[in-house]
């Protein structure tokens, strides 16, 4: 179904491991959810939704190296689409 990310993070955030910061987009935006890392003693790098009414302070630096990951990942899933032969399976094409 159509379920938020941040919701199923929800169920995460007593297993998550030590960080410094988490990075997310602005579909992780949410009060509660910013107060729950909060506790943790993890700093969330999360840009405020536009339709927030008090605009949220986040280190827009350390933000941009978010692309770096979503790229790796991207990459990742492009190889294992050739390791397991995606491309070349005759049930893809037809």
């Amino acid at each position: 179904g159509q379920v938020s990310d941040y919701t199923g993070a929800a169920a995460l955030l007593d297993d998550l491991p030590k960080a410094q910061w988490l990075l997310g987009d602005r579909g992780y935006d949410a009060d509660w959810f910013r107060d729950a890392l909060n506790a943790k003693g993890i700093e969330p790098c999360i840009p405020g939704r536009r339709s927030r009414n008090e605009p949220v302070r986040y280190d827009k630096r350390r933000y941009r190296r978010r692309s770096r990951i979503e790229i790796m990942f991207g990459r990742l899933k492009d190889w294992r689409r050739v390791a397991t032969r995606y491309d070349r399976c005759p049930t893809a094409f037809f």
